[in-house]
Protein backbone atom coordinates (compact mmCIF):
# COMPACT_ATOMS: atom_id res chain seq x y z
CA UNK A 1 0.00 0.00 0.00
CA UNK A 2 1.21 3.48 -0.89
CA UNK A 3 1.95 5.63 2.13
CA UNK A 4 2.23 9.32 2.73
CA UNK A 5 1.51 11.81 5.50
CA UNK A 6 -2.18 11.99 4.60
CA UNK A 7 -2.86 8.25 4.53
CA UNK A 8 -4.61 8.31 7.92
CA UNK A 9 -7.24 10.72 6.62
CA UNK A 10 -7.48 9.23 3.13
CA UNK A 11 -11.06 8.11 3.70
CA UNK A 12 -12.04 11.72 4.51
CA UNK A 13 -10.47 12.98 1.29
CA UNK A 14 -12.30 10.20 -0.56
CA UNK A 15 -15.58 11.38 0.97
CA UNK A 16 -14.75 14.98 0.00
CA UNK A 17 -14.02 13.99 -3.62
CA UNK A 18 -17.21 11.96 -3.96
CA UNK A 19 -19.35 14.74 -2.45
CA UNK A 20 -17.88 17.43 -4.67
CA UNK A 21 -17.55 15.53 -7.93
CA UNK A 22 -20.48 13.08 -8.08
CA UNK A 23 -24.26 13.04 -7.92
CA UNK A 24 -27.24 10.82 -8.78
CA UNK A 25 -26.55 11.10 -12.52
CA UNK A 26 -22.84 10.44 -12.73
CA UNK A 27 -19.94 9.15 -10.67
CA UNK A 28 -16.18 8.68 -10.99
CA UNK A 29 -14.29 5.68 -12.30
CA UNK A 30 -11.59 4.15 -10.12
CA UNK A 31 -8.75 5.78 -12.13
CA UNK A 32 -10.54 9.15 -11.81
CA UNK A 33 -10.87 8.69 -8.04
CA UNK A 34 -7.16 7.89 -7.76
CA UNK A 35 -6.35 11.00 -9.83
CA UNK A 36 -8.62 13.25 -7.73
CA UNK A 37 -7.04 11.97 -4.51
CA UNK A 38 -3.59 12.65 -5.98
CA UNK A 39 -4.63 16.26 -6.63
CA UNK A 40 -5.16 16.51 -2.85
CA UNK A 41 -1.74 15.02 -2.21
CA UNK A 42 -3.08 11.56 -1.28
CA UNK A 43 -1.58 8.41 -2.81
CA UNK A 44 -3.90 5.41 -2.96
CA UNK A 45 -4.28 2.01 -4.57
CA UNK A 46 -7.47 0.37 -5.83
CA UNK A 47 -7.62 -2.20 -3.02
CA UNK A 48 -7.42 0.42 -0.27
CA UNK A 49 -10.06 2.58 -1.98
CA UNK A 50 -12.46 -0.38 -2.17
CA UNK A 51 -11.95 -0.86 1.58
CA UNK A 52 -12.58 2.85 2.20
CA UNK A 53 -15.80 2.73 0.14
CA UNK A 54 -16.99 -0.17 2.28
CA UNK A 55 -16.09 1.77 5.42
CA UNK A 56 -18.13 4.77 4.23
CA UNK A 57 -21.14 2.53 3.53
CA UNK A 58 -20.82 0.99 7.01
CA UNK A 59 -20.77 4.51 8.45
CA UNK A 60 -24.07 5.24 6.68
CA UNK A 61 -22.91 7.15 3.59
CA UNK A 62 -24.96 6.25 0.51
CA UNK A 63 -22.06 5.25 -1.76
CA UNK A 64 -23.38 3.79 -5.00
CA UNK A 65 -21.89 1.66 -7.75
CA UNK A 66 -23.25 2.78 -11.11
CA UNK A 67 -23.74 0.10 -13.82
CA UNK A 68 -21.59 1.90 -16.39
CA UNK A 69 -18.61 0.79 -18.41
CA UNK A 70 -16.20 1.35 -16.83
CA UNK A 71 -17.88 1.17 -13.41
CA UNK A 72 -18.39 4.49 -11.61
CA UNK A 73 -18.82 5.27 -7.91
CA UNK A 74 -20.71 8.20 -6.46
CA UNK A 75 -22.76 9.67 -3.62
CA UNK A 76 -26.37 10.77 -3.95
CA UNK A 77 -26.83 14.00 -1.98
CA UNK A 78 -29.08 13.39 1.03
CA UNK A 79 -29.59 17.01 2.08
CA UNK A 80 -31.12 19.11 -0.72
CA UNK A 81 -31.94 18.55 -4.38
CA UNK A 82 -30.74 20.99 -7.03
CA UNK A 83 -34.28 22.39 -7.39
CA UNK A 84 -34.45 23.02 -3.64
CA UNK A 85 -31.07 24.78 -3.70
CA UNK A 86 -32.28 26.98 -6.58
CA UNK A 87 -35.29 28.01 -4.50
CA UNK A 88 -33.04 28.88 -1.54
CA UNK A 89 -30.65 30.92 -3.70
CA UNK A 90 -33.51 32.84 -5.29
CA UNK A 91 -35.06 33.50 -1.86
CA UNK A 92 -31.76 34.92 -0.60
CA UNK A 93 -31.28 37.08 -3.68
CA UNK A 94 -34.88 38.33 -3.47
CA UNK A 95 -34.57 39.34 0.19
CA UNK A 96 -34.37 43.13 0.43
CA UNK A 97 -33.65 43.04 4.15
CA UNK A 98 -29.98 42.08 3.71
CA UNK A 99 -27.10 43.72 1.86
CA UNK A 100 -25.69 42.42 -1.41
CA UNK A 101 -22.52 41.40 0.42
CA UNK A 102 -24.53 39.30 2.89
CA UNK A 103 -26.57 37.78 0.06
CA UNK A 104 -23.41 36.80 -1.82
CA UNK A 105 -21.99 35.19 1.33
CA UNK A 106 -25.18 33.19 1.95
CA UNK A 107 -25.29 32.03 -1.66
CA UNK A 108 -21.72 30.79 -1.37
CA UNK A 109 -22.70 28.83 1.75
CA UNK A 110 -25.70 27.32 -0.04
CA UNK A 111 -23.54 26.28 -2.98
CA UNK A 112 -21.22 24.42 -0.62
CA UNK A 113 -24.13 22.07 0.15
CA UNK A 114 -23.85 20.46 -3.26
CA UNK A 115 -21.30 19.08 -5.71
CA UNK A 116 -19.14 20.92 -8.24
CA UNK A 117 -21.39 20.17 -11.22
CA UNK A 118 -24.53 21.45 -9.49
CA UNK A 119 -22.66 24.54 -8.29
CA UNK A 120 -21.93 25.36 -11.93
CA UNK A 121 -25.64 24.92 -12.75
CA UNK A 122 -26.55 27.31 -9.93
CA UNK A 123 -24.10 29.88 -11.27
CA UNK A 124 -25.74 29.74 -14.69
CA UNK A 125 -29.27 29.97 -13.30
CA UNK A 126 -28.74 32.89 -10.92
CA UNK A 127 -29.80 36.24 -12.42
CA UNK A 128 -30.31 39.04 -9.93
CA UNK A 129 -29.77 42.23 -11.90
CA UNK A 130 -31.58 45.25 -10.53
CA UNK A 131 -32.86 43.74 -7.28
CA UNK A 132 -33.03 46.27 -4.47
CA UNK A 133 -30.94 45.49 -1.40
CA UNK A 134 -30.68 46.95 2.08
CA UNK A 135 -27.70 49.16 2.92
CA UNK A 136 -27.67 47.96 6.54
CA UNK A 137 -25.37 45.08 7.55
CA UNK A 138 -27.01 44.73 10.97
CA UNK A 139 -30.35 43.12 10.08
CA UNK A 140 -29.31 39.50 10.62
CA UNK A 141 -27.62 40.23 13.95
CA UNK A 142 -30.69 42.26 14.97
CA UNK A 143 -32.90 39.24 14.24
CA UNK A 144 -30.72 37.10 16.52
CA UNK A 145 -30.82 39.65 19.35
CA UNK A 146 -34.60 40.01 19.15
CA UNK A 147 -35.11 36.24 19.17
CA UNK A 148 -32.94 36.07 22.29
CA UNK A 149 -35.00 38.85 23.88
CA UNK A 150 -38.26 37.04 23.08
CA UNK A 151 -36.96 33.80 24.60
CA UNK A 152 -35.76 35.55 27.78
CA UNK A 153 -38.83 37.85 27.94
CA UNK A 154 -36.55 40.87 28.01
CA UNK A 155 -37.32 44.48 27.23
CA UNK A 156 -35.47 46.19 24.38
CA UNK A 157 -34.38 49.78 23.94
CA UNK A 158 -34.05 50.64 20.27
CA UNK A 159 -33.42 53.67 18.09
CA UNK A 160 -35.76 53.77 15.10
CA UNK A 161 -35.16 55.93 12.06
CA UNK A 162 -37.89 56.45 9.50
CA UNK A 163 -37.45 57.41 5.86
CA UNK A 164 -38.14 61.13 5.53
CA UNK A 165 -38.57 61.78 1.83
CA UNK A 166 -40.49 60.45 -1.11
CA UNK A 167 -37.41 58.80 -2.62
CA UNK A 168 -36.80 56.81 0.58
CA UNK A 169 -33.75 58.80 1.76
CA UNK A 170 -33.10 58.49 5.46
CA UNK A 171 -33.91 61.36 7.78
CA UNK A 172 -30.85 63.32 8.92
CA UNK A 173 -31.67 62.88 12.61
CA UNK A 174 -30.31 59.94 14.61
CA UNK A 175 -33.80 58.52 15.09
CA UNK A 176 -36.20 58.16 18.00
CA UNK A 177 -35.67 55.97 21.05
CA UNK A 178 -38.37 53.41 21.91
CA UNK A 179 -38.74 51.17 24.95
CA UNK A 180 -40.43 48.01 23.74
CA UNK A 181 -41.21 44.42 24.62
CA UNK A 182 -40.73 42.26 21.50
CA UNK A 183 -43.53 39.84 20.61
CA UNK A 184 -42.58 38.34 17.25
CA UNK A 185 -40.65 38.85 14.03
CA UNK A 186 -42.40 38.60 10.67
CA UNK A 187 -41.02 38.54 7.13
CA UNK A 188 -43.10 40.23 4.46
CA UNK A 189 -42.40 41.54 0.95
CA UNK A 190 -38.62 41.30 1.33
CA UNK A 191 -38.34 42.93 4.78
CA UNK A 192 -38.26 41.81 8.42
CA UNK A 193 -40.68 43.45 10.85
CA UNK A 194 -40.66 43.46 14.65
CA UNK A 195 -44.04 43.40 16.36
CA UNK A 196 -43.62 44.80 19.87
CA UNK A 197 -45.39 46.45 22.77
CA UNK A 198 -44.36 50.11 22.74
CA UNK A 199 -44.35 51.66 26.21
CA UNK A 200 -44.80 55.26 25.01
CA UNK A 201 -47.92 54.61 22.93
CA UNK A 202 -49.07 51.78 25.22
CA UNK A 203 -50.00 49.74 22.17
CA UNK A 204 -48.66 47.07 19.81
CA UNK A 205 -46.55 48.56 17.01
CA UNK A 206 -44.42 47.37 14.14
CA UNK A 207 -40.82 48.36 13.35
CA UNK A 208 -38.96 47.50 10.15
CA UNK A 209 -35.67 45.94 11.21
CA UNK A 210 -33.40 47.61 8.65
CA UNK A 211 -34.48 50.98 10.10
CA UNK A 212 -33.33 50.12 13.62
CA UNK A 213 -30.10 52.04 14.25
CA UNK A 214 -29.22 50.72 17.69
CA UNK A 215 -30.46 48.23 20.24
CA UNK A 216 -29.87 47.30 23.87
CA UNK A 217 -31.46 44.16 25.30
CA UNK A 218 -32.52 44.39 28.94
CA UNK A 219 -32.22 41.84 31.71
CA UNK A 220 -34.13 38.54 31.43
CA UNK A 221 -37.71 38.98 32.58
CA UNK A 222 -37.63 42.78 32.20
CA UNK A 223 -40.28 42.85 29.46
CA UNK A 224 -43.85 44.03 29.96
CA UNK A 225 -46.49 41.38 30.58
CA UNK A 226 -50.12 42.23 29.81
CA UNK A 227 -53.23 40.82 28.19
CA UNK A 228 -52.50 42.23 24.74
CA UNK A 229 -49.09 40.58 24.61
CA UNK A 230 -50.33 37.27 26.00
CA UNK A 231 -53.27 37.21 23.61
CA UNK A 232 -51.40 38.38 20.54
CA UNK A 233 -51.80 35.95 17.68
CA UNK A 234 -54.23 33.61 19.45
CA UNK A 235 -57.15 34.84 17.39
CA UNK A 236 -55.11 35.77 14.35
CA UNK A 237 -57.39 36.74 11.51
CA UNK A 238 -57.32 35.16 8.08
CA UNK A 239 -58.10 38.51 6.47
CA UNK A 240 -55.63 39.36 3.71
CA UNK A 241 -53.35 42.34 4.35
CA UNK A 242 -51.64 44.37 1.64
CA UNK A 243 -48.05 44.67 2.79
CA UNK A 244 -47.92 45.46 6.51
CA UNK A 245 -50.89 47.80 6.27
CA UNK A 246 -53.69 46.61 8.50
CA UNK A 247 -57.11 48.15 8.80
CA UNK A 248 -60.74 47.33 9.39
CA UNK A 249 -61.49 43.75 8.42
CA UNK A 250 -64.27 43.54 5.88
CA UNK A 251 -65.82 40.93 3.63
CA UNK A 252 -65.59 42.34 0.13
CA UNK A 253 -67.22 41.13 -3.07
CA UNK A 254 -65.00 41.50 -6.12
CA UNK A 255 -65.95 41.20 -9.78
CA UNK A 256 -63.36 40.04 -12.27
CA UNK A 257 -63.00 39.39 -15.98
CA UNK A 258 -63.84 35.66 -16.29
CA UNK A 259 -60.58 34.57 -17.90
CA UNK A 260 -58.55 36.47 -15.26
CA UNK A 261 -59.72 34.53 -12.21
CA UNK A 262 -56.09 33.64 -11.41
CA UNK A 263 -55.44 37.31 -10.54
CA UNK A 264 -57.84 36.94 -7.61
CA UNK A 265 -56.78 33.45 -6.56
CA UNK A 266 -53.06 34.28 -6.81
CA UNK A 267 -53.46 37.38 -4.61
CA UNK A 268 -55.91 36.04 -2.03
CA UNK A 269 -55.22 32.29 -2.14
CA UNK A 270 -57.61 30.20 -0.07
CA UNK A 271 -59.13 33.38 1.37
CA UNK A 272 -60.95 33.88 -1.95
CA UNK A 273 -64.31 32.15 -2.34
CA UNK A 274 -65.26 32.08 -6.02
CA UNK A 275 -69.02 32.74 -6.27
CA UNK A 276 -69.33 32.83 -10.04
CA UNK A 277 -66.97 32.50 -12.99
CA UNK A 278 -68.98 34.69 -15.34
CA UNK A 279 -72.67 34.67 -14.52
CA UNK A 280 -72.97 38.39 -13.91
CA UNK A 281 -73.29 40.52 -10.81
CA UNK A 282 -75.68 43.44 -10.99
CA UNK A 283 -73.99 46.32 -12.77
CA UNK A 284 -71.12 44.18 -14.02
CA UNK A 285 -72.90 41.73 -16.27
CA UNK A 286 -70.72 38.94 -17.58
CA UNK A 287 -68.10 39.26 -14.84
CA UNK A 288 -67.10 36.55 -12.40
CA UNK A 289 -67.43 37.26 -8.69
CA UNK A 290 -65.53 36.31 -5.56
CA UNK A 291 -65.88 37.01 -1.86
CA UNK A 292 -62.71 37.83 0.07
CA UNK A 293 -61.96 38.89 3.62
CA UNK A 294 -59.52 41.76 3.51
CA UNK A 295 -58.03 44.47 5.71
CA UNK A 296 -59.38 47.68 4.23
CA UNK A 297 -56.58 50.12 3.41
CA UNK A 298 -55.41 52.58 0.77
CA UNK A 299 -53.03 49.87 -0.41
CA UNK A 300 -55.96 47.52 -1.08
CA UNK A 301 -57.76 50.26 -3.00
CA UNK A 302 -54.56 50.99 -4.91
CA UNK A 303 -54.24 47.32 -5.90
CA UNK A 304 -57.80 47.30 -7.28
CA UNK A 305 -57.20 50.57 -9.16
CA UNK A 306 -54.06 49.11 -10.67
CA UNK A 307 -56.08 46.23 -12.14
CA UNK A 308 -57.69 48.72 -14.58
CA UNK A 309 -61.25 47.29 -14.39
CA UNK A 310 -60.06 43.69 -14.64
CA UNK A 311 -60.96 43.52 -10.93
CA UNK A 312 -63.64 45.75 -9.40
CA UNK A 313 -65.18 46.22 -5.96
CA UNK A 314 -68.95 45.59 -6.12
CA UNK A 315 -69.90 45.10 -2.50
CA UNK A 316 -70.75 45.94 0.18
CA UNK A 317 -72.05 49.34 -0.87
CA UNK A 318 -70.20 51.25 1.86
CA UNK A 319 -66.91 49.77 0.61
CA UNK A 320 -67.81 50.75 -2.97
CA UNK A 321 -68.51 54.30 -1.73
CA UNK A 322 -65.19 54.47 0.14
CA UNK A 323 -63.34 53.22 -2.94
CA UNK A 324 -65.06 55.88 -5.05
CA UNK A 325 -63.98 58.54 -2.52
CA UNK A 326 -60.43 57.17 -2.70
CA UNK A 327 -60.39 57.56 -6.50
CA UNK A 328 -61.82 61.08 -6.26
CA UNK A 329 -59.10 62.06 -3.78
CA UNK A 330 -56.47 60.88 -6.26
CA UNK A 331 -58.00 62.98 -9.03
CA UNK A 332 -58.16 66.02 -6.76
CA UNK A 333 -54.41 65.78 -6.37
CA UNK A 334 -54.05 66.39 -10.10
CA UNK A 335 -56.38 69.40 -10.31
CA UNK A 336 -54.52 72.28 -11.90
CA UNK A 337 -51.81 69.97 -13.24
CA UNK A 338 -51.74 68.73 -16.79
CA UNK A 339 -54.56 70.88 -18.21
CA UNK A 340 -56.63 68.99 -20.75
CA UNK A 341 -55.05 65.69 -19.76
CA UNK A 342 -56.26 66.04 -16.18
CA UNK A 343 -59.70 67.11 -17.37
CA UNK A 344 -60.01 64.06 -19.57
CA UNK A 345 -59.25 61.83 -16.56
CA UNK A 346 -62.23 63.32 -14.74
Amino acid sequence: MAYNGKSKVKVLYLLKVLREETNAEHGLTMPQIIQKLAEHGVSAERKSIYADLDALREFGVDVRRYPTSPVEYGIVPDVFTLDELMVMVDAVQSCRAITQRQADSLVRSIKRLTNKEDREVLDRCIHVEGRIKSKSDSVLSTVDKIHDAIRSRSSVTLVYKRASSADGAQAPSRGKKHEVTPIEIAYDDGFYYLTAWDEESEDVREFRLDRIRGMIVGEPGSGVVNGQIRGYGRNRSDAVMFGRFGGEEIEATLAFVPDKVEIVTDRFGEAAKILSRGGGCGKVEGMGTARVRVCKSSQFFGWVAGMNKVVQIVGPQRLVDEYRDYLRSLLEGYEGHGGAGAASMA
